[in-house]
């Protein structure tokens, strides 16, 4: 599978990536841009490509194409969270370890002779310290330097970090986009029927439909429609959580699952008839409370490695109350 470095097309956001080549071609190009939309919808694709047409290297054959794929352009730096030593898994913050090197790298002279471009992947998880040393940046902005946020969650960032820079907004992909993403991108070995229900799942987002094919989620989402259905009782209950449990990744992917699956079913409910007299429906509102038990257990099993078959068990006893 490929990487948003080595991605040769973009789906989806032609609009926005004209603005950005307008721009470019005027002359007039903002020192930094802040690439938003949910998670999973190309925004890393996007930076790269805008990184790629500022170095002169959008042909992936060429030698200085080569070098952004492998990760070798001497003028391309890209920060995002790192790795934790000890735990080995990706740490929750951008850190200001992280982003020091960007100092480093835009004291030096370019090395190709064109753009330095510094890309923030993630840039909604800095931390305070990290999020300074950009702003830091952004009030002095360096001759010949272009700065790339993506982010997931602009509310989560400075407002004054947002205030300087350029914002393209990227929407969630329509469903033939994401078609044409997954026939781009998935291996063979999986069939249209499987296809076509993680579309339906994804909400725009490839990344998410990625997700949903690699982690035996659709397995899962069955699992969940049980839930849903009101069959997570007694020992169907630890029947449910003991299948999610042999699943690779499968607390995390299931909890994702079932906290959608409330939000659908939650709107659903707001957004049907209602006829004068008509009692005042609660169901939405103890759907929403639900929403945030879940979302609040999931965080404080993860973070405070608690026993997950026994959230699990705490999640569908808290949907069952629904």
């Amino acid at each position: 599978m490929t990487t948003p470095r080595e991605r040769t097309r973009l789906h989806g956001h032609g609009a926005a990536w004209q603005q950005f080549v307008s721009v470019m071609r005027s002359g007039r190009l903002h020192h930094a841009w802040l690439l938003t939309g949910v998670e999973g919808i190309g925004k890393a694709t996007m930076a790269f490509m805008m990184a790629r047409a500022l170095l002169n290297a959008q042909d992936h054959g060429s030698a200085v194409g080569r070098r952004v794929t492998a990760g070798t352009h001497a003028d391309l730096l890209v920060v995002g969270r790192s790795v934790d030593e000890k735990t080995r898994r990706q740490r929750r913050e951008i850190v200001g370890d992280d982003v020091r090197p960007i100092g480093a790298f835009l004291r030096r002279t370019a090395a190709e002779g064109g753009w330095r471009v510094v890309i923030v992947d993630g840039a909604e998880y800095m931390n305070r310290t990290a999020a300074n040393a950009i702003l830091k940046i952004l009030e002095e902005p360096p001759t010949g330097a272009i700065l790339i946020l993506t982010c997931a969650a602009p509310g989560r960032l400075l407002p004054t970090i947002r205030s300087r820079c350029r914002t393209l907004d990227l929407a969630p992909l329509p469903p033939h986009e994401l078609r044409a993403v997954l026939t781009d991108i998935v291996e063979d070995g999986y069939g249209g029927e499987d296809i076509e229900k993680v579309i339906a799942l994804s909400h725009g987002s490839a990344g998410r439909a990625l997700s949903l094919l690699q982690k035996d989620a659709l397995k899962l989402y069955g699992l969940v429609e049980e839930v849903m259905q009101g069959q997570a009782h007694g020992r169907e209950a630890y029947r449910i959580a003991g299948r999610i449990m042999e699943s690779e990744n499968g607390f995390p992917v299931f909890f994702d699952l079932l906290c959608d699956a409330i939000s659908v079913r939650t709107r659903e409910l707001l957004n049907g008839p209602w006829h004068e007299g008509q009692p005042r429906d609660t169901r939405p509102e103890r759907m929403a409370g639900a929403w945030q038990d879940l979302v609040r257990l999931r965080e404080e099993c993860e973070n405070f490695n608690l026993d997950k078959q026994q959230a699990l068990l705490s999640a569908l006893a808290r949907v069952n109350a629904i």
